[in-house]
């Protein structure tokens, strides 16, 4: 009798006098979806019962049909996941037009994630940590109710993958009985300011004798206090149908090695001579104590954590080159490799999925230890370089394709956006042409993120209303449009204007579509222009790198443009200018084109709404629109000057001159939309983005042009 009480309650609820949904309460996935439902019901819904049902074997995975027949709605899927991706359907109908009408719909791609690189702790840090982006969020990496509301709006925008990316998180997730001294209580940042200069701090993924010299508890908690609330995390996760997998690069054993000295080291080769730390562990990779310790820390780590469903992994800069006997891809198998298999001991009907990045090896090498993995096995590559917002049609990945064919696998595509930190972007065509843009049969899914910054919490805005407030929040539109789209990539304009109008109900939705859009091509079309393949060498949001500082016209004279992209560089131009190629200056017309659209129809716009995220959003379109005329005029009197050098003509010196003094002007405006709405940040990957410090450098270009012979 009472399992029968119970039956009864956990499948019929009443949203108010009229409606009743019927569903499984036990099943957390279905009532996520059936929560979101509650909250679009009101006494005039018309739909009086809603039932939630399986059936086993019909549909694809993550797969739902919703039947209506008069008042009666029925969501139909072969698994959970389809349920609640149907569940929230039928909220988000209701939201957006009042009604539910009949709908089915399948995964475009079946693996759908973020990338994250979590900056555990100043002596755990995540890649690159000297950024402001990862300072100011340690404590919010260890925030419930962050992580709550992150997944919760992961599941609702479609992820159902979390990638979370730390070079050794160990002692600050495991307690591992055969290395006890690893482990690490308190959560410590450094008190270290970051300046900027590339190494200071050691390596990106180390951690230096200055950071543990300056180091300050900013939480105290046991290691049996944060294995509960990782757990805890895991299991939300878990409950809006999002897997975990963790990622490391190697060999860094920060926490458990002693901290290093920084420096500047040759790329390839050994890191240190240096002394062992935690029960003999260092950063050799030929120490055997090293093997051991990385090995007992991965079994612990599955053991600890059950519903962490991969690892991923690096051969890693930081380990010999594989000109000895002893190689990184037998050092990464016996370490990831049989840690996963002796885990799997103890737990034999856990699948783990491995996923082995192409990075510093090739298919040939990891193959001669990789064969007798028990479970999936995939392959990593960086589809776009760090360059997400370039081309919706990047082909770096064809030879990494050929490379995989002999081997029968598939590659998740790690989608770095190391370009658009602070602006709100957001153009539907440029993401669903990338999506279409993966070959499918290649495909085991993707995953999108950056490695200089941490999409947290928001904490450099100047306006109280937006500061503190969850990055994907703020950036709401950019990544729904990916997870969505992800998702089915047949959604058209007229659901994301609905969307922009739910969101922004006092502004006119179909135009704030259209200038949005615009105003998002301004980006791609710069970084096609002046291409520059990773994070370290290229900011354009801010014209400056972490090794060269800012990219003065000089730079755009030689710098070249996106490979195979049909464009020629200045310096190309003034070598050939007859050519049959787009010049620099159409590139630089599109661009100007692109930014004088935007800025008449965001004045057309612009309202005395009290909303001040619209108002901030629209000064975002203003900001990238005069970012845009700023490059339009640099490509311009790069391509000027490229020819004076070529022809010595005077005039153009005299043009360039003249197109460098409206960069000034142009950069003024973006400064002052800039001051008014950011505060100055270090960048991790390139530094110091300060548009008023930048301006100096500005005004500088024009004396370059004139002191040019």
């Amino acid at each position: 009798m009472k399992a029968i009480l119970f039956f009864l309650f956990s499948i019929i609820v009443s949203c108010n006098n009229q409606s009743k949904i019927d569903y499984d309460s036990n099943n957390p996935k279905v009532s996520f979806a059936v929560s979101k439902i509650q909250d679009q019901i009101t006494d005039s819904t018309v739909y009086r019962n809603i039932f939630f049902k399986l059936k086993k074997d019909i549909y694809e995975k993550q797969a739902y049909e919703i039947d209506v027949n008069n008042d009666k709605v029925i969501v139909y899927a072969s698994d959970d996941l389809g349920l609640m991706y149907g569940g929230l359907e039928v909220a988000e109908q209701l939201e957006l037009y009042g009604k539910i009408k009949h709908t089915s719909h399948s995964p475009y791609i079946l693996k759908r994630g973020l990338k994250m690189n979590i900056p555990l702790d100043a002596r755990t840090p995540g890649y690159d940590d000297t950024g402001d982006a990862a300072q100011m969020n340690i404590d919010t990496v260890w925030e419930w109710d962050f992580w709550k509301a992150h997944l919760d709006q992961m599941a609702i925008n479609r992820f159902n993958i979390l990638t979370l990316w730390n070079p050794h998180p160990f002692p600050s997730m495991i307690k591992q009985h055969n290395f006890p001294n690893v482990a690490l209580d308190d959560i410590c940042i450094t008190t270290l300011k970051p300046t900027g200069k590339e190494n200071e701090w050691a390596e990106p993924q180390m951690v230096s004798r200055n950071v543990v010299e300056n180091l300050k508890v900013v939480k105290k908690i046991r290691i049996d206090e944060k294995i509960a609330f990782w757990q805890k995390v895991m299991q939300h996760a878990h409950n809006r149908g999002i897997d975990i997998y963790y990622f490391n690069w190697n060999l860094c054993a920060n926490g458990a090695a002693n901290p290093v000295e920084p420096f500047y080291r040759t790329y390839g080769q050994p890191l240190w001579d240096e002394k062992p730390g935690k029960h003999g562990i260092n950063n050799q990779m030929d120490n055997p104590i090293n093997v051991s310790y990385y090995r007992d820390a991965v079994k612990t780590f599955l053991k600890t954590y059950p519903h962490v469903k991969g690892i991923g992994v690096t051969a890693g800069e930081h380990m010999m080159d594989d000109a000895g006997l002893y190689t990184r891809e037998q050092w990464i198998w016996e370490t990831y490799g049989l840690g996963i298999i002796e885990a799997k001991i103890d737990m034999p009907e856990r699948k783990v999925d491995f996923i082995h990045r192409v990075w510093n090896t090739n298919m040939d090498k990891i193959f001669k230890y990789w064969t007798e993995f028990p479970d999936s096995f995939e392959a990593s590559f960086k589809y776009a370089k760090a360059r997400l917002y370039s081309t919706p049609t990047p082909n770096f990945a064809k030879g990494h394709i050929e490379n995989m064919k002999e081997y029968g696998l598939k590659s998740w595509w790690n989608l770095r956006n190391d370009d658009i930190f602070v602006h709100r972007w957001g153009d539907p065509e440029y993401v669903r042409d990338f999506i279409n843009h993966f070959q499918l049969e290649h495909t085991a899914g993707f995953y999108m993120g950056s490695d200089g910054y941490f999409w947290g919490r928001e904490f450099n805005s100047k306006k109280p209303d937006l500061a503190g407030k969850l990055e994907v929040d703020k950036h709401w539109y950019k990544f729904m449009l990916w997870g969505r789209l992800a998702y089915n990539n047949t959604l058209d304009s007229d659901f994301f204007i609905h969307k922009i109008g739910k969101h922004f109900p006092e502004a006119n939705a179909q135009k704030l579509y259209t200038v949005w859009q615009m105003a998002s091509k301004i980006i791609p079309a710069v970084n096609c222009y002046h291409w520059n393949d990773w994070d370290y060498q290229w900011s354009v949001e801010a014209c400056i790198d972490a090794r060269n500082g800012f990219h003065d016209v000089n730079r755009f004279i030689s710098n070249p443009t996106l490979k195979d992209s049909g464009v020629l560089s200045p310096k190309q131009y003034a070598e050939n200018p007859k050519s049959e190629k787009t010049t620099p200056f159409e590139i630089a017309s599109q661009i100007r084109s692109y930014a004088t659209k935007t800025l008449i129809q965001v004045n057309e716009l612009q309202t005395n709404s009290s909303s001040v995220e619209l108002k901030s959003l629209l000064e975002d379109l203003q900001s990238m629109s005069y970012l845009g005329l700023y490059y339009a005029s640099k490509i311009e009197a790069a391509t000027e000057l490229a020819q004076f050098k070529k022809n010595k003509n005077i005039e153009n010196k005299n043009k360039a001159i003249l197109l460098l003094e409206d960069c000034v002007g142009q950069w003024k405006v973006y400064a002052k939309i800039q001051d008014k709405n950011n505060k100055p940040q270090m960048l991790a990957r390139t530094g110091n983005f300060d548009v008023n410090v930048i301006l100096k450098d500005v005004e500088n270009d024009v004396e370059i042009a004139r002191n040019m012979n």
